[in-house]
């Protein structure tokens, strides 16, 4: 995977091939049971024990000495200055285009850290919640820019991973339904004091314009310690959208379901469909807004055809 610009001399990254990589385990133990990969894996996602393995246990070992490295200079920093601060969570970022398998990546990590001794909280919340609900989406004109930065309510997301990183209890953030495709009104989800919080969103490695004045501008990564972004061709995440598409046939068949619109489509007319939508939305926002983040990841995952990482990049310290 070349990272680099042809005239760009120096790579910030180191690159691994996956074998390189998965060697970098050590002894880290296997603590995930195999009934749990069904669980933890995203529809038509690969994830196996070999893919644990051999990217996620030794990406899990190096997380621990990076966890292990901020929260020694966290402490050595409150007593430099002699104050006496609310615990500060570890926030981890995990961002890649629709259908890449953030989920999964999320779910993963947070289930193998929080095995770490002495048992860490570990806590997971996605961007979805911080969407604008349709009906403010629909009243901008924007419904069909969804997932795009500005369908966001950036102040509301900023706004909780300050509380979060601050250390305050019982911080909420909205819920979201992928049944309804919309936000769930008047329900939340609590987050308090986690020791790591992971974040996951196709958009969280998103910059702003700068002020010309030179004022603060926070933006969501501000608040990252470690993001990992999540990456494959273009092709190969066309297809796997398409796929993902068509796999929603029972939410079709659910009157409740936004996607129950699509009910009636045969099978040619949904592919149709799917492709419409990948190509108006999704590979738009990829190619304007995602991709370009790429550069600013601590660590680059970038899968194969076949939905297994093939190399890691790791940014050099």
């Amino acid at each position: 995977m070349d990272i680099r610009a042809p005239e760009q001399q120096y790579n910030p990254y180191r690159v691994y091939t996956r074998e390189q990589w998965s060697r970098l385990r050590d002894d880290t133990p296997m603590t995930l049971e195999p009934g749990e990969f069904d669980r933890l894996r995203s529809l038509h996602d690969r994830l196996d024990l070999q893919e644990v393995e051999d990217i996620y246990l030794p990406l899990s070992r190096l997380l621990s000495i990076y966890v292990d490295a901020m929260q020694r200079l966290y402490y050595a920093e409150r007593q430099f200055l002699n104050i006496r601060d609310r615990k500060m969570p570890y926030i981890i970022g995990v961002a890649g285009s629709v259908a890449v398998g953030k989920s999964t990546t999320a779910r993963v990590l947070q289930a193998l850290l929080a095995r770490w001794s002495p048992r860490p909280k570990v806590e997971l919340i996605t961007t979805d919640g911080f969407l604008y609900p349709n009906a403010v989406l629909e009243r901008q004109g924007i419904m069909q820019k969804k997932g795009f930065p500005e369908s966001y309510d950036l102040p509301l997301l900023l706004s909780f991973l300050s509380d979060i990183k601050a250390g305050r209890r019982h911080v909420r953030a909205p819920v979201y339904s992928h049944l309804t495709y919309d936000i769930v009104p008047n329900q939340w989800a609590e987050i308090d004091q986690p020791d790591i919080l992971i974040v996951e969103g196709v958009n969280v490695l998103q910059t702003g314009k700068l002020p010309r004045d030179g004022k603060a501008v926070p933006v969501v990564s501000d608040f990252f310690d470690f993001s990992v972004y999540i990456d494959a061709d273009e092709a190969a995440l066309r297809q796997w959208y398409i796929k993902r598409f068509l796999a929603l046939d029972t939410a079709f068949t659910n009157p409740k379901s936004y996607f129950n619109r699509y009910a009636l489509l045969s099978d040619e007319e949904a592919t149709a469909t799917a492709i419409a939508i990948w190509e108006r939305t999704n590979l738009a926002n990829l190619e304007d807004n995602i991709l370009p983040t790429r550069p600013r990841a601590t660590l680059i995952l970038k899968k194969g055809a076949d939905h297994t990482v093939a190399s890691v990049a790791l940014r050099r310290l």
